[in-house]
């Protein structure tokens, strides 16, 4: 399979993209006006939709087509078995990575603005809160820079649907890491820096899978990583994203946001088909 430099330059975009779409939550942590509980609650929702019907209609369906036409039944075991190991890695990442500092239990802005007050007096916890809630996206941010990478190296069209979901479900994590910084520091500027800073794993992450890849790629090895990746972000959409809109006290606005993100999705894909 041939790979453009000009290819790889997009996806590698892309993956910045998304990743350092969490600076957008550390405006929004310093900023005078937090997003509302509904925008908030409908835009992870939209968020999961999109990643759930991109995983199952195009990314693992496309999977299972490819590798059972290579090399039938047996084609059909390894792509369920990428889509299930890539469901058992992001879960391992989510338990190596304590609960009280992982930016993917996310509380809701109400709530973590919450927290500014209660310890306000405890600037040094609150930073140490703030750089480990950096270091959990970090850890998360790998798998998901491969995400939008590796889609847009073989669909532009695709990646860019990837890349925007992955954006929006960064942004509560970029507001996780602003708010405890901002109280620590009383610095604005230092909280959505460090924000915007925690996301940069994901492009990092994009490279080190295209490196670890590039001598090995083919359309079988992007079919199995499409397998792979379709387990990852279906396991942070029922996992992160649909507890969290849920969470914010705005059931019907999550559902809307789920349903409307799939219509959106599956849209896009019959226009660009």
């Amino acid at each position: 399979m041939e790979i453009t430099g000009q290819a790889v330059f997009f996806a590698f975009l892309l993956s910045a993209f998304a990743g350092l779409s969490t600076g957008i939550g550390g405006l929004i942590a310093v900023g005078k006006k937090p997003i509302s509980s509904r925008g908030l609650s409908m835009a992870m929702g939209l968020s999961a939709g999109v990643m759930i019907y991109i995983s199952f209609v195009e990314l693992l369906s496309g999977a299972f087509s490819s590798l059972e036409s290579e090399m039938g039944t047996k084609g059909s075991w390894i792509a369920l078995g990428g889509f299930f190991i890539g469901i058992a890695f992001i879960a391992i990442i989510d338990k190596l990575i304590p609960e009280d500092e992982n930016p993917h239990e996310f509380l809701g802005v109400d709530q973590v603005v919450s927290q500014k007050d209660k310890h306000e007096q405890l600037k040094g916890k609150m930073m140490r809160t703030g750089l480990l809630s950096a270091l959990a996206i970090g850890i998360h941010n790998f798998p998901e820079g491969m995400a939008s990478f590796f889609s847009a190296l073989s669909d532009p069209a695709l990646g860019i649907s990837i890349a925007i979901a992955i954006a929006i479900h960064n942004i509560p994590e970029g507001i996780s890491v602003a708010v405890p910084i901002r109280v620590a520091t009383e610095s604005r500027f230092k909280a959505a820096g460090a924000a915007l800073l925690s996301g940069i794993a994901e492009p990092i992450g994009a490279l080190i899978g295209f490196v670890i890849l590039m001598p090995f790629i083919s359309e079988t090895i992007l079919s199995v990583v499409f397998a792979f990746i379709a387990g990852i972000m279906v396991y942070i959409s029922v996992d992160e994203l649909l507890p969290a809109a849920e969470q914010s006290g705005e059931h019907h606005f999550a559902i809307w946001g789920f349903i409307l993100g799939m219509a959106i999705m599956g849209v896009s894909l019959i226009l660009t088909a």
